[in-house]
Formats: structure tokens, C-alpha cells, sequence
């Protein structure tokens, strides 16, 4: 990364330039102001207001929060609506119905476009072809799908009809899949024959087989299968069919099921720090309302804007900055099917001039892989192709180092682009902390300020609020409408989880660290508190990894921790104690490949374990309990210098240095 220059102790602002300011939905810092004091001082009529304007209501709402059963807030309660037709029903009676809605490029290149009016006639088909199948209000869809016009359709198509999606991350493994179908309880599964994913053709339809022939699945009666490559697959008779044929008689007409504002929209699994993933549930109209202004406040989005948000549907940024945001504001998107690095690593800004993409929204994961490519290969740097029509660069799925962040302003945004470095999370249904780019003058690193009706603090282990500069908890002091409304099927699980009473049970735990400047008052994202990883922006509980090495019938322990990394942000680094003898050089290299590949058929490739040491034991206190502080301290290459006095055997910790 030979052209980031180091960053001086006192980071320099970047403020916006007078002529964004001037053209933006929020314009300068006396505007931001000016909204957060409204949102302070009459905090229900700040949210009644925006939902009446940005929101078509089947029947207007009469109350705006409801706290009777607080953590389980209610917003906008006796309120009807549909998504779907929020976000295209309404496109296409004022005007937008022939605008572009997606630019879809497919992994070898091919582009589709699709504009509102297509969109809207494809869903209302899907919504008539679930119908006819049975499903409904209410009934939960698991939808395992490739990056897609299709997906998309599937995911607006169970909105449509009141149908409550779950859209499963097609990387994940049989196993992974059938624990969500289960916990789900889904009636139906919406998946492709195969997926195609840098120049790879990758299946999909057989690893859904897998998941429902290992049983518990009974709830599903149909799988629909969407044929993307046309690849030899099974169709088992009377419950799977192609999504081709399901539609192929179904009018481009479908009447939307108007359901309450708290209605679920979607399930979506997180990991935790236990091995069990949670089901994120979000409720229909607030969950709307936050990404419409979102979309407004943050991406300051325009009506000749393209937006492109290289997420994947499976994840929470596809469901909010592709699925709905974008489309409920009228946007036209660029939507990939592949990878940033093929077929080479100039594809993502080959993209942005092929298609004049204006908005630009990935995660320092892909950013610091760029960097690598071009230092390798100086004709894939960015700066050979026109990048001209981009005005605004943004930032998710982990706190974006400030290195990387000058190399994107700079290269990337040509030192003219605002860079928004947005704090969100699966359960807050869009951001929550991010600059504003007509409003914040930006630091390289941080993520600036709350937005308008979001309070953010710092706090102690006891709830207190902290002074600036001071390290401690972050959490938000009061409900949003995009909040997580419960985990599904466990609701003590979301109390304890998010509204713990150490914390007084009013505070949400975001579960992550937090300081804040002691000049600007900006947020600086510190890591997780809790034994949660964020590697490449995908959050997955240590212990969901360690269970699954401890079902390796080699493992007998395991403990996992994180490291930093230069490219994904965290590893993931295992400490593993065999059942027989230590293995050394060549076989513990075997055995260390071993466990990867078994990791990744269980979780997913993404869970595989950078580094894996072996030793005849981990270190624990003489309670028994595994001392994790030390563990990270070994992974980072750090001195150990804390206190070793509860250590139930020091030289564990030498044997794990040396192990490799």
C-alpha cells in the first residue's frame, strides 16, 4: 500500500464543498442542527411528521409510539400499509413507471434492465404464484437465492402479500440453512439451480436438498426453483417446481395485502455470542420509514442519482440499501451478481464508468483488497478509468481504518467526494451514526454524529454517561422506528441481549465499544464487546465456530478469538486441542486444512479460520474457565502482561506462541 501516506496525530477535516452543500437534502451543519433540536423537543411529532410525508398509509395511523411493554416498542401501531407498494405500486402512478429501477450485471458481464413498471408486473406475478401455492399473510418464506432481479422479487413478492421473508446468505452451509428453516418455521424455500460467482458456477438447489433431508424441516411444503444456469438438478414431485412455471399464468396484476404497521417484514439470523443464531424480526412500517430517510438523509439521493450498494441480499445492507430503500425512494441502482476482483480487480470501477454510477456504498473489506490488487498491478488502479460521475462514497459492515479511507477519497472519489462511514446494525435496520455529506465535516476513521432522532451516548458497565474522550459502551437512549421489535421465538433472548438490566433495561446495547472526541464530540467505533467477530463485515459468534470444531470427531477443546487484519478487518484465529497427540509440521498443517474445510461445510466459507494453533491444552484459570484476554493477546503477537496469578498451567502460553 505504498501510496497511503501516514496520518498525522491531529487527523485533517474534510469538510464539503459549498456547492453539495448548497444542493443537499440536508444542508449545512445549522440544517443538521435544526432537525436534531425538532427530533429533542417533540420527539413523537418528529416521527408522526416524517412517517405521514414519506409513507402512503392505507389507513393513517392515530399513535405514534407505544412504550406500555417497552422493551417491546410499537410505532405507528394502528396504522395499514404495504411495503411493496410503497416502494413500487407508488413508482409507478407518479411517473417513474418506464425510469430504470435496476441495472442488474451479471457475473460474466451481461446487463439487464428492468424498469419500475417490469418490476412492479414481475412481483405482482411471484405475489399471484405464492398465492396460488397456498401461502399467506403471516406464513414464513426462506428465500436462499443468487444476487438477482429475481431475489429481489421474491423478497417484494412476500411483502406483497403479507408473507414474512428470511433471506438465507447463499454461502452458508445444509446445516446452516436447515437451523433457519427450522427456527423459522417456513412453509416454502425460493432458491436457483446454481449461483455464479467469479467465473464458478456454484450450487444451490442440491444444497437445499441437503438441508431438508437432514430433517425437522416438515413445515416446508414447497421449494421454488428459479433456473439461472440451466444446470441438471432433482425436482422432487409435489413439492419442488421452477419459478418459471409457478409464473407463467399468473397476471402482471395483484391486489396488495394491507397489514398493520407492526407487522412482521422479515426474520433475519444474526450470529450471537451463543451458538445459536438470532432471528432479527422487523416490523413493517417503521422498518420502511428509516430506510426511505436514510436513503434521503445520508446518501442524499436525488432523482438522476445511480445508486450502487455492492452488498449481497442475504445480508441486512442488501435488505435496507437494495431490497427496499432504494426502490422506496424512486432510485435507479445497479445491482452485481459476482465479485470486485474478477475477472480482474479493476471490475467494480469498470462499473462505475460503464454504467455513470453516482453513489457508491461498499465495505472497507473489498476497499482494502483494491488497494493490494493495485499496488500489484498499477493498471487496475482507479484512476485509470472515469470514475466522473461519482459525487458520494460510502462506507459499512465495520469501522473503516483511516489509510483506507484516504486511499478511497483520494483515488476512488478523486479528493471531491464526501465519504458517508455509516454505524448500523442487522437489529437497527439502517444507520444510526454516519456523517451527513452536506452537513459534516468529515475525519478519516469516524463516524461522526448520530442522525436526527437518534440518541447516542457513551456509557459505563453501570449505565452512566461518560465524558468525551472517555472509552466505554455505546449505547441509544431512545427507541427508533427501524429497531429490532424482538428475537424471534425468544423474546427473554432480546431482553437480555439488547435491554439488560445491568444497564437499567432501558438502554439498547449496540454491543460494541465506543469514545467519543473531546473537541467535536464525533464516535469512534472501538470493536465489540461481546465474543463477536466482524470479519469482512459478516458478524459471527466465536462460540457458533468453536462448536463446530468441537463436533470434528479429532477436536476435544477449541476456543476462537480475533485478530486484527490487514485486508478483512478481524481474523479469525483457533486454538485447538486435539483428542490424540499434538500434531506437528506437516501434519499439523494436514489437520489444520482439515478443520477449515469442515468449518466451512458446516457455517460457511466465511467462518474458516485464518489461523489455527494447536497446543495439549488452552489456557484456563484453575476454575476452569478459558482466559480469552490471553488468547488475543498471543494472536496479535502482543507482550502478555496481565496478571497470570489464576493460570492453571503458565507454560500453555509458550506452547501456543511457538505453534503455527
Amino acid at each position: 500500500m505504498s501510496d497511503i501516506a501516514p496520518l498525522k496525530q491531529e487527523p485533517e477535516l474534510f469538510n464539503p464543498s459549498a456547492q453539495f452543500v448548497n444542493n443537499a437534502n440536508i444542508a449545512g451543519m445549522e440544517g443538521y442542527r435544526a432537525i436534531c433540536a425538532a427530533a429533542e423537543e417533540d420527539f413523537e411529532g418528529f416521527w408522526a411528521r416524517h412517517a405521514r410525508d414519506h409513507i402512503s398509509w392505507h389507513k393513517p395511523f392515530t399513535r405514534t409510539l407505544n412504550e406500555e411493554q417497552a422493551p417491546f416498542y410499537r410505532w405507528f401501531e394502528d396504522g395499514e400499509l404495504n411495503v411493496s407498494y410503497n416502494c413500487l405500486d407508488r413508482n409507478v402512478a407518479n411517473g417513474n413507471a418506464e425510469k430504470t429501477a435496476v441495472i442488474f450485471e451479471a457475473d460474466d458481464g451481461q446487463v439487464t434492465q428492468i424498469t419500475y413498471a417490469q418490476l412492479h408486473a414481475r412481483v405482482c406475478q411471484f405475489a399471484n404464484g405464492l398465492r396460488a401455492l397456498g401461502i399467506g399473510k403471516g406464513d414464513r418464506v426462506v428465500i436462499y437465492m443468487p444476487m438477482s432481479i429475481e431475489g429481489i422479487a421474491a423478497m417484494q413478492a412476500c411483502a406483497r402479500i403479507g408473507a414474512v421473508h428470511s433471506v438465507v446468505f447463499a454461502g452458508f452451509s445444509a446445516k446452516s440453512l436447515r437451523e433457519r428453516i427450522i427456527d423459522a418455521g417456513a412453509v416454502a424455500v425460493i432458491t436457483a439451480d446454481e449461483q455464479v460467482r467469479g467465473g464458478k458456477h456454484l450450487p444451490l438447489k442440491s444444497i437445499v436438498d441437503e438441508a431438508l433431508d437432514l430433517g425437522g424441516c416438515d413445515t416446508v411444503n414447497n421449494v421454488i426453483v428459479y433456473k439461472r444456469t440451466g444446470a441438471g438438478i432433482d425436482l422432487v414431485p409435489g413439492r419442488d417446481l421452477w419459478l418459471d412455471t409457478l409464473l407463467a399464468e399468473q397476471p402482471t396484476t395483484s391486489e396488495p395485502e394491507w397489514v398493520g404497521a407492526e407487522h412482521p417484514l422479515f426474520i433475519l439470523y444474526t450470529s450471537g455470542s451463543t451458538g445459536k443464531p438470532k432471528g432479527v424480526q422487523h416490523a413493517c412500517g417503521g422498518y420502511l420509514l428509516w430506510a426511505m430517510l436514510t436513503m434521503k438523509w445520508t446518501f442524499d439521493i436525488k432523482p438522476a442519482d445511480v445508486f450502487w450498494c455492492t452488498a449481497d441480499i442475504g445480508w441486512i445492507t442488501g435488505h435496507t440499501y437494495i431490497a427496499y430503500g432504494p426502490l422506496a425512494a424512486g432510485a435507479t441502482q445497479v445491482v452485481f451478481e459476482g465479485v470486485p476482483t474478477w475477472p480482474d480487480a479493476g471490475r467494480f470501477w469498470d462499473m462505475v464508468s460503464k454504467h455513470r454510477t453516482t453513489i457508491f456504498y461498499t465495505a472497507p473489506t473489498a476497499i482494502r483488497a483494491l488497494i493490494k490488487a493495485c499496488d500489484k498491478d498499477p493498471h487496475l488502479h482507479p484512476k485509470r478509468y472515469d470514475l466522473s460521475s461519482l459525487r458520494l462514497l460510502g462506507s459499512v459492515g465495520e469501522p473503516i481504518n483511516p489509510e483506507a479511507w484516504m486511499w478511497y477519497y483520494h483515488n476512488v472519489g478523486n479528493g471531491e467526494c464526501p465519504i458517508v462511514d455509516t454505524f448500523w446494525q442487522t437489529e437497527t435496520g439502517g444507520h444510526m451514526i454516519s456523517p451527513l455529506p452536506g452537513v459534516t465535516p468529515l475525519v478519516p476513521g469516524s463516524c461522526t454524529l448520530p442522525l436526527p432522532g437518534i440518541m447516542a451516548a457513551v456509557v459505563d458497565e453501570a449505565g452512566n454517561e461518560l465524558p468525551h474522550g472517555q472509552g466505554g459502551i455505546l449505547v441509544f437512549k431512545r427507541p427508533w422506528p427501524s429497531m429490532i421489535r424482538t428475537v424471534w421465538g425468544d423474546p427473554e433472548r432480546f431482553k437480555a441481549s439488547y435491554f439488560p438490566q445491568e444497564l437499567g433495561g432501558k438502554l439498547y446495547l449496540a454491543g460494541d465499544g465506543a469514545v467519543r472526541n473531546e473537541k467535536t464530540g464525533y464516535f469512534s467505533i472501538t470493536g465489540r464487546i461481546d465474543d463477536v467477530l466482524n470479519v469482512s463485515g459478516h458478524r459471527m459468534g466465536t462460540m457458533e465456530i468453536e462448536s463446530v470444531l468441537v463436533a470434528n470427531p479429532r477436536v476435544a477443546e477449541a476456543a476462537v478469538v480475533g485478530k486484527p487484519d490487514d485486508t478483512t478487518g478481524e481474523a479469525i484465529c483457533a486454538y485447538v486441542m486435539l483428542k490424540g497427540p499434538r500434531p506437528l509440521g506437516d501434519e499439523a498443517q494436514r489437520i489444520a486444512r482439515e478443520l477449515r474445510d469442515w468449518v466451512a461445510r458446516e457455517i460457511s466459507p466465511i467462518a474458516k479460520p485464518k489461523e489455527i494453533r494447536f497446543a495439549d491444552n488452552l489456557p484456563k484459570t484453575r476454575s476452569g474457565k478459558v482466559m480469552r484476554r490471553l488468547l488475543r493477546a498471543i494472536a496479535k503477537g502482543e507482550p502478555i502482561t496481565q496478571d497470570l496469578s489464576t493460570l492453571e498451567d503458565p507454560a500453555i502460553l509458550e506452547q501456543l506462541r511457538q505453534a503455527q
